[in-house]
């Protein structure tokens, strides 16, 4: 077996020991990480979605930082600020919570428009302008944004053109009875401070090299065509849709599809692999009609719809 995935997979296994019955978003984030995509993810409170980033921070040689969206939030709270120095009146960019490896942006519905947008440049550019001068971010480097369905009151949507940055929209759901036993003895012993170490520790320079092996894995050009023949379909021939995904979409399927393959020890990809991933990569870049909202037609539906249209290779 493939070192660098024994090592990926060592990591991913003790993450699923933090985060029990979370193994498809855990997956998820793994995944992101591999690719150098970011997460947009939607639960209820308590789901462990903080944890779970705080915790591949821990299995990685990286740093993280939590940012709390509020509606008080400032743009300069996120990407930084520049401080006047009076002893030689100059000024001096001082680096937001932004220049981090791993960002969790908190309840990022909740500040307004202009600060979500803070983080939309770092996001595409990996880097951030202040005036006249541009700072880099860390060359690994993820945003992970949660949003919390229960309360929309006093929230503001993310845009369109922001979602599309996602790679992929993850949705948690509570865990099984069973798993919330082993949730509580998880609790109850890290207040005894016996948090468990991960195993493997993986390098950056190990994941750049990750990211260089998902590139030469093995795709047909019929599968090529088919991911292109899923995205188009969103946009041309599903009546209910408003407008369907871009061509960002079809790059975040094919890059998905390659980690998913990756993870499953193999070295090509497969018409299973752009399924598995098919949902998370489209359901937050398809905008319905009103019509079909009020019918109760969902992104949901309009993936399911396109799944069965287009006929597998």
């Amino acid at each position: 077996m493939n070192t660098a995935l024994e090592r990926v997979q060592a990591v991913n296994n003790w993450l699923n020991s933090r985060i029990v019955g979370q193994k498809a978003f855990t997956q998820r984030l793994m995944m992101a990480l591999l690719v150098g995509g970011h997460l947009l993810v939607e639960g209820a409170p308590g789901l462990a979605k903080t944890r779970a980033i705080k915790e591949l921070s821990r299995g990685i040689k990286g740093d993280f930082h939590r940012i709390q969206f509020t509606p008080d939030l400032l743009p300069s709270d996120v990407t930084g600020t520049e401080v006047y120095r009076p002893e030689d009146g100059t000024f001096e960019f001082k680096q937001g919570p932004i220049f981090h490896n791993l960002i969790l942006a908190d309840e990022v519905n909740r500040a307004p428009a202009k600060v979500q947008s803070a983080l939309l440049e770092g996001m595409a550019e990996k880097q951030v302008t202040q005036g006249r001068e541009t700072y880099q971010l860390p060359e690994l480097f993820l945003v992970m944004a949660t949003q919390n369905p229960i309360e929309q009151e006093g929230t503001y949507p993310l845009p369109e053109a922001q979602l599309d940055r996602f790679l992929m929209h993850i949705n948690v759901g509570y865990p099984e009875v069973e798993q919330e036993i082993d949730i509580l003895r998880i609790n109850r012993n890290d207040l005894l401070q016996n948090e468990e170490p991960p195993s493997v520790i993986l390098e950056q320079s190990e994941i750049f090299d990750i990211r260089r092996q998902l590139s030469e894995l093995y795709i047909t050009e019929s599968l090529e065509q088919y991911i292109v023949s899923l995205v188009v379909f969103t946009r041309t021939k599903l009546e209910n849709v408003e407008y369907g995904a871009s061509p960002r979409a079809t790059i975040a399927l094919d890059q998905a599809a390659r980690a998913n393959a990756w993870l499953d020890s193999r070295d090509f990809v497969s018409p299973d692999d752009i399924q598995t991933v098919l949902h998370d990569v489209l359901r937050h870049r398809i905008i319905l009609s009103y019509t079909a909202e009020a019918k109760g037609y969902t992104p949901q539906n309009a993936v399911d719809d396109t799944l069965n249209a287009i006929p597998v290779p």
